[in-house]
């Protein structure tokens, strides 16, 4: 039989692991600070979002002008890749705000 043994839990390992003080005001460097932390990855993906939804704008505008180093079916792709990232920044933006909601509307 495995030998199972539970160490005592460290709540001055877990705050620091959580990017907070004793206190429970942030750490200087924040959450995941090395690592660049959800802020960071959000910004990311909203700015290849928009990156995207420009991308395709710049092609319509280019397919709209009959240049011919523009494919339909590039302008295409490029459009259903931008709506493909914007569907689902706003999905996510729901999640967040329903998560939001719920961990507000928790009683104590």
């Amino acid at each position: 039989m495995n030998d199972l043994r539970i160490k005592p839990f460290d709540f001055q390992a877990a705050v620091a692991r959580a990017g907070l003080r004793p206190d429970g005001s942030p750490a200087a460097g924040g959450v995941g600070a090395a690592e660049g932390g959800f802020r960071t990855a959000m910004a990311d993906a909203l700015r290849d979002v928009s990156r995207s939804q420009l991308e395709a704008q710049r092609l319509q505008r280019e397919l709209a002008l009959d240049n011919p180093s523009v494919s339909v079916e590039e302008t295409m792709l490029a459009m259903q890749k931008a709506q493909v990232g914007f569907t689902a920044a706003v999905q996510l933006r729901n999640r967040l705000l329903q998560a939001y909601s719920e961990v507000m509307n928790m009683q104590v």
